[in-house]
């Protein structure tokens, strides 16, 4: 660690003599210093890159994906400041950090509230209660296979996709027992229709929800992408259904129960969703605020179990509101964090701007739209689609569904290409594998183009 501090000051020390010869040039209202061929952008562009090769060997380096990118966004954003500090300039920098502080700031409070309630809902047993009533069903593989697939496209736009993998993920699991070959499968399928549920909802998928915030789309607008989305899940589905296995796992009788409250906090779950389509779509403001209102009516119910509790002297009805916000997972907003704060430097430094001259100049927004959908299966979807929300490229409604839905169900296209397929590989890890997933590709990418079909076809009024 040393040795690259000390590297980094003698990059710095070099760069620093020719920062203010930098041209400026206008976006928006603010004066900008086009870096883009300057030795502040090229290692700005490293930086980010190093980082980001950093948080795809995770696995192998033991290292949390949110501390080489917080390190990389606080580095870029501080040179940057240099340049702007020689330039006399330094205000016209804050207030384009301040902007990514609001955009960011949205994001995470709209986050804590709705992994606090999916936090809450596991303290209250709600899907353990779902595990155990699809284990005692007593289907067979194909059905089953079925059945979680269909409740992950069902819960991904509800739940969000990354619960929504490790709950049935779970599932298969537990009822796959002694079947390879089923885990394997019902893996695959539950990481395909998480990704594809997530996309018809703001609340699906990450990239769903900062274009929702961003206004690009209104509320009901994403429901457009439904039979999209649903193609996108169905299509592989077919083909992978003939090779799960076809017996039946063996019978299960154990039950679990909700505890006391778990069925009314999926109810007031459920109205701060409601709360916050309200606030931005009927009075005008962001929908992080109304999901703060939401969590407002958590915490008082949380104040009357605990009373409860302590008149009947039980303390297993009540539960800590505040406890339970301790498990949210800070990795991962720290790791959005460190991306949005990293592109949006890089977008300072002027490249964004290129890149969408390239890609919605030259290439055109479909094609630009559609392969920025496959670049989802190498790279995270959240920075290539924070990287489009901060080119702003000019539009229609179809076509900003196009690049919702390409990002949403491109990363299926390997295991590694989406949140949800991380993360069942690490608690799925000697059945659910990259090369597992990797030999049904061909079939998800199948999935992927028949989608992109079907928007064109269905939504091509918008487009």
């Amino acid at each position: 660690m040393k040795r690259v501090r000390r590297r980094l000051w003698l990059l710095a020390a070099l760069v620093l003599p020719s920062l203010v010869a930098a041209p400026a040039y206008a976006q928006g209202t603010a004066s900008l210093i086009d870096l883009t061929r300057h030795p502040v952008g090229y290692l700005a562009l490293l930086i980010f890159f190093v980082a980001y090769g950093f948080v795809a060997i995770e696995k192998a380096t033991h290292m949390r994906k949110s501390k080489p990118v917080m390190l990389a966004a606080g580095i870029i954003w501080a040179l940057l400041g240099i340049v702007y500090a020689a330039r006399g300039e330094s205000a016209t920098l804050e207030a384009a950090a301040k902007h990514v502080i609001l955009d960011y700031g949205e994001l995470m409070l709209f986050l804590i509230v709705a992994i606090t309630y999916v936090n809450t809902m596991r303290e209250r047993r709600v899907f353990d209660a779902l595990r155990s009533t699809l284990v005692s069903r007593n289907l067979t593989y194909r059905q089953l296979f079925w059945l979680v697939g269909g409740l992950a496209f069902v819960f991904g736009p509800i739940i969000d996709n990354l619960t929504t993998a490790l709950v049935l993920g779970a599932v298969v699991v537990a009822v796959g027992v002694g079947s390879y070959q089923f885990i394997v499968m019902g893996c695959i399928i539950v990481v395909v229709a998480a990704n594809a549920g997530g996309v018809f909802s703001p609340f699906g998928d990450i990239t769903s929800l900062m274009v929702w915030q961003k206004g690009k789309l209104q509320f009901l607008e994403f429901f457009s992408l439904f039979l999209p989305s649903l193609v996108n899940f169905l299509v592989p589905g077919v083909f992978m259904h003939f090779s799960v296995p076809k017996g039946a796992p063996e019978p299960v009788s154990a039950t679990t129960r909700l505890k006391t409250g778990g069925a009314v906090v999926i109810l007031l779950f459920l109205a701060t969703i409601a709360t916050a389509v309200l606030f931005k779509s009927v009075i005008g403001l962001p929908p992080a605020m109304g999901m703060m209102l939401g969590l407002g009516y958590l915490q008082m119910y949380a104040y009357v179990l605990q009373s409860l509790g302590r008149r009947r002297g039980d303390d297993t009805i009540a539960f800590d509101s505040f406890r339970v916000m301790r498990h949210v997972e800070w990795d991962t907003l720290l790791f959005f964090f460190g991306i949005i704060f990293a592109v949006g430097g890089l977008g300072v430094v002027g490249y964004l701007a290129l890149a969408s001259s390239y890609l919605y100049g030259d290439l055109g927004p479909t094609t630009a739209n559609i392969a920025i959908g496959v670049l989802g299966a190498a790279f995270d979807n959240i920075p290539l689609m924070f990287a489009v929300l901060s080119m702003n490229p000019d539009m229609s409604s179809g076509q900003w569904m196009l690049i919702t839905l390409s990002t949403g169900v491109g990363g299926s296209l390997v295991s590694i290409g989406s949140a949800a397929g991380i993360v069942l590989m690490g608690i799925v890890r000697n059945h659910y594998t990259f090369m597992n997933h990797l030999r049904w590709s061909w079939a998800i990418a199948l999935g992927y183009v028949a989608s992109i079909y079907t928007h064109l076809w269905v939504n091509a009024a918008h487009m």
